[in-house]
């Protein structure tokens, strides 16, 4: 049952889309098929630049002992909002936006890790010579 649920929305999605394509291009004209096409033209580049960045902001987290989860999580909003952009539709653009413009919280992944007691540092022995060490 939960299937055809699932199925229904997928095959109703294409078809509201074009409805509201229909009815858009009604009121405003060709100036929709700008908007598409300048849509199409930055969820290309979304698409293109969240390739370099994504492998980046995941050593970032690495290094920095935070949390994987919400990098891997942060760094596919950007493709996913540029596969959106990238298929014709308005409501498809609205959802790209609303991801895209959702705040992310800047605070939780650039907090640094918290403290665990654990001095880093080196050490040697004062009694011992320092090249045997070497």
């Amino acid at each position: 049952m939960r299937g055809l649920l699932i199925l229904a929305i997928l095959l109703s999605f294409p078809v509201l889309e074009i409805f509201t394509l229909v009815q858009i291009a009604d009121l405003v004209g060709w100036w929709l098929l700008a908007w598409l096409l300048l849509a199409a033209v930055a969820g290309s580049l979304l698409l293109r630049d969240a390739g370099t960045d994504a492998p980046a902001r995941l050593l970032l987290a690495l290094q920095s002992g935070q949390s994987l989860g919400a990098s891997l999580w942060y760094g596919f909003i950007p493709p996913i909002a540029g596969m959106l952009l990238i298929f014709p539709g308005v409501i498809s653009d609205i959802i790209a936006l609303i991801l895209l413009l959702l705040p992310i919280s800047r605070r939780q992944s650039s907090a640094p890790p918290p403290d665990d007691g654990v001095i880093e540092g080196e050490w040697h022995k004062l009694d011992e010579p320092r090249d045997r060490l070497q």
